[in-house]
């Protein structure tokens, strides 16, 4: 089922965009939770994305790279990025200071289903990092609950120093309309008292129900041949499954050919397909 954008680009796509570093809050030893804010207002009080949208970033000197919008899809008053520091330009916005500049562009690409959500059963699968475009999912729900069905996440981590947004975690897992279920796959400093093992293995810990429901997952390339294998033998059709293919962009308007999956640009046409789409694109899962 092709997934409608309800918000566009610019409409110079390359068009870059001061913005200001506001905030920076620390999720693991090497991920931070970024809150940006454009420099001009007008701008800023336009600027409309949806969850599963992301934008390119630029520190000035260092390049740019994509990466997925975590806020919330009703916050106007900021822009929020999680980025893990692994190479040249993250560790040039690492050492940034508040108050530093960078430069937006965006958002770009096919989010979420979010229309297609509502008034359905969701189940939302993350693994790592996963967790950082179906964020605003999230909030989306949780501040309209009436909205939609039953809810539940399930979210995996290789260890609990790298699980992400722990402060959301504990609300999310303390909320009596959430059914919130974690796993990690070790814990060498014994200071976990939760699920250990694949986020698969959280099947067992819930009651899996596909008759009006919609699940969205994101995470590693292996998960998701499992999940979606689980998911299967549950009962989901290809139809009621989506996924994220953020890994793959570069350039996010789709002239370097990096995100090329089968015909399809992810950059462009995704980053989110329903699996129905997917499972026909050469190499995508």
């Amino acid at each position: 089922m092709p997934i409608p954008s309800t918000v566009e680009s610019s409409v110079n796509p390359y068009e870059h965009n001061l913005a200001e570093l506001l905030q920076i809050d620390p999720q693991t030893p090497d991920t931070n939770l970024y809150t940006f804010k454009y420099l001009d207002k007008d701008q800023q009080r336009d600027f409309r994305f949806d969850p599963g949208q992301y934008m390119l970033l630029s520190v000035f000197g260092f390049g740019e790279a994509p990466f997925g919008v975590c806020s919330s899809p009703n916050n106007t008053e900021n822009i929020q990025l999680t980025i893990r520091n692994v190479g040249l330009l993250t560790n040039a916005l690492n050492q940034l200071p508040v108050g530093g500049r960078v430069a937006l562009r965006g958002p770009y690409g096919r989010g979420w289903p979010m229309e297609a959500l509502q008034g359905k059963n969701v189940m939302l699968v993350a693994g790592g990092m996963g967790l950082v475009p179906i964020r605003p999912v999230i909030l989306e729900i949780l501040e309209n609950r009436d909205k939609y069905g039953n809810f539940q996440i399930l979210y995996g981590a290789r260890c609990p120093e790298e699980l992400l947004y722990k402060n959301d975690l504990y609300l999310w897992a303390n909320r009596k309309d959430v059914e919130y279920v974690a796993t990690v796959d070790r814990d060498d400093e014994h200071c976990w008292a939760g699920n250990i093992g694949v986020v698969t293995q959280l099947f067992d810990r819930i009651k899996v129900n596909p008759k009006d429901t919609l699940a969205l997952i994101c995470g590693p390339p292996i998960m998701y041949r499992f999940v979606i294998r689980d998911l299967h033998n549950f009962g989901f059709s290809d139809e009621q499954i989506y996924l994220s293919l953020e890994r793959r962009m570069k350039c996010g308007v789709g002239h370097c050919s990096h995100c090329l999956a089968g015909t399809k640009f992810v950059c462009q046409d995704g980053p989110v397909f329903s699996y129905d789409e997917a499972k026909h694109l050469r190499g995508a899962v």
